[in-house]
Order: structure tokens, then sequence, then C-alpha cells
């Protein structure tokens, strides 16, 4: 499964966060180092299609997509260095397909340190940052060598002076609009500023009406130079609270009681879900109604592979229609006599929002 981590420095809402994207009981407190090791959990990919679409199929059992967070413990300036629990923090990230920073934007004197999201931004950037450099350099040094007796290396070799160019400004990789063939030739170095990345800034209890304009400041940092990175405001004590509310109904009631709409943690899995390139087809029925991941550009028989692998290897066509227009049209089976339900075959790349049903041989 894959999965995308949260990270910041100390006391930015880390913990907190990860235990109402997970229902987890992570230690959220105020004092640095509260998390060592990381913790991994579950996140369930809110998705109104797979509620509509059991209502229409008068469903027993609904199954939502979900993706794998990890809580990683907080950075510290010196981190590259091995300062705080540096090394290890670092290691934990590049296991990650993508990072969340979490930033603060909150005062509150029981907590140590700066309460400027910007100032949180600059200290774990340049930590990344240096760390990737470090990496960079050692691997450079070993390709140029090589290079002598293997020719083939200069893609390789011209990926990475591009990405130490960049890195030695302090600038990370996903700031540095490398070209699409750079970003693969780095790959394999699992470097920690070469992945997707989301930001969420962590505003206080009494300060939601600034959240717009807290969210339009990061996001003047970051695109100015040169980064499309989403950012999202939230309260994430709100947020947590709300995700301990069973039912429904109350939990949409508390939110909008605080002009939160459908708050923002449903956008944030959502938003995460898709940084991660992943994408959902749905099937229904009156037994389940079930949301499946694939990722982007995959073609029909990988995701029938997803249901079960013998659907892959035995897979002759797909029916296909877009949730909406199923809707729209009240049941499959009246898709299906109004000749609604396209036939795919093993070339067909499925589309976010297909509803299916397989066909396949004995």
């Amino acid at each position: 499964m894959e999965r995308f981590g949260l990270v910041g420095l100390p006391n930015a809402g880390k913990s907190s966060l990860y235990n109402a994207l997970t229902g987890g009981g992570a230690l959220a407190a105020p004092y640095p180092f509260a998390t060592k090791d990381p913790n991994i959990g579950v996140a369930k990919v809110p998705d109104t299609r797979v509620d509509q679409l059991a209502v229409m199929s008068k469903t027993k059992t609904l199954v939502h997509a979900s993706v794998q967070v990890v809580d990683i413990g907080g950075l510290v300036e010196g981190a590259s260095k091995g300062e705080g629990l540096g090394n290890k923090f670092l290691a934990n990230i590049r296991e990650v397909d993508a990072i969340v920073f979490v930033l603060r934007a909150f005062v509150d004197g029981d907590v140590t340190g700066p309460d400027d999201p910007l100032e949180h931004l600059r200290i774990v950037e340049i930590e990344l940052a240096l760390a990737d450099l470090e990496t960079v350099e050692k691997r450079l040094n070993q390709a140029i060598r090589a290079s002598k007796l293997d020719k083939g290396l200069g893609d390789e070799i011209a990926a990475l002076q591009a990405a130490n160019d960049a890195l030695s400004e302090g600038r990370p990789l996903y700031r540095a609009n490398l070209k699409a063939e750079f970003q693969e030739q780095l790959a394999p170095h699992f470097l920690l500023t070469n992945r997707p990345v989301l930001v969420v800034v962590n505003v206080g209890e009494n300060d939601l009406d600034t959240i717009p304009a807290v969210e339009a400041r990061v996001r003047a940092e970051l695109n100015d130079a040169g980064a499309n990175v989403e950012v999202i405001g939230m309260c994430v004590q709100l947020e947590a609270e709300a995700a301990t509310i069973v039912d429904p109904v109350e939990r949409a009631e508390m939110l909008e009681g605080f002009g939160l709409g459908e708050g923002a943690l449903f956008r944030m899995v959502r938003s995460a879900y898709h940084l991660l390139g992943l994408r959902t087809f749905l099937t229904t029925g009156e037994k389940e109604t079930r949301a499946w991941t694939f990722r982007a550009g995959s073609k029909a028989p990988e995701c029938a592979g997803r249901i079960h692998t013998d659907l892959q290897r035995r897979f002759i066509r797909a029916e296909v229609i877009q949730w909406d227009e199923l809707i729209a049209l009240g049941s499959w089976k009246q898709a299906r006599e109004m000749g609604k339900l396209r036939v795919e075959g093993k070339e067909y790349e499925f589309v976010d929002g297909d509803v299916t049903e397989f066909l396949h041989g004995a």
C-alpha cells in the first residue's frame, strides 16, 4: 500500500493529525521527540461516490479506498548532521512515497519553537536538502570516476549535476523544475526532496478566519520558487476532535458550527491520495459497493488484477460507465438495457470514477 509521511518540526501537530487520519493512539505531547519511532496507520479516503452508489444499489457493505500514513518524529536544525534524532528520522522519510509537511502557525506559550510557518518550512527544507546534497555529491563523484570506463553514465551524471546545483543553493528538488528524465534518473537514489509534496498549515482554534491568508502566504513562497504544491490550512486540533465523533451527522454539525464545511481533513486525504498518483474505480451491487485503487495510466487487465489475479490472467473485457452517468440512469440493469455500458478491451486505460464489471474466461 502506498504511504505518505507527516514531516515537520517538533510539536507542529503531526501526531494529532496522524490520530485524526487513522484513529490511532500516537502520543501527542507538548515537548520535542514525543514520537521517536514512526507510527504507521491506515487512513480511509473519503469518497461520496461510494456513498451515492451504495444508496442506488441498496448495498449492505461499503468499502472505501485507503492509504498508509506514517507519523515521523520532529526534525530540528542540524538534523542532516545528526542533531536530535536526525539520522533516524531522515531514514524514515526515505521509506515514504510522498511527504506532507505539517507547519505550525499557532501561538502557544507551552510549546517550544517558532510559530511562523515559513520558518518551519525553511528549516525542514534546508535539512532535507542538505541530506540530499551529501547523497548526491557522493554518487556524482563515483559516477564521474566510473564514466572513464562506462560511457553510458552520461545521463545519470547530467541529472546528478542538475540536482547538485539546486541542492547547493539550499533548494529542494521538488522546487528545482528538474526535467522529467532527470527525475527518473534520480529515482533509484531515494532522495528526500525528489518526491511529491503536500503542505498542511496548522492554525490555532481561535484563528480559523486567518486560514485563507496563511494558505496564500505559504503558497506564494512555494509557487514563486517554481513549486506547484497544494497548501491546505486547518486547525488540526478541531479536525482531530471532529474525527472522534462517530455519527456523521453530529460530526458535520460540529464542523459546520465552526464554519469548516466538510472539514479540511477529508480534502487533505483526497489530495494526498492523488498526489501519490492513485486513482479509483468502483464496483457496486447489493452485497457490496467498493472503491478500488489503481495507478494513473493502468490498463483494464491491471485494474482487474486489483480485485483478483485470476481476473487479470483471464481478462476478456470490461463493461464500464462513469459513476455520475450510472447514478443518473438509476441502476446497472437500466444502463445495460439502454446501451450505455461501454465495452472496453485490454488496451483501455481506466479513468478515475469508472464503475465496472469484468468479464473473464473460465
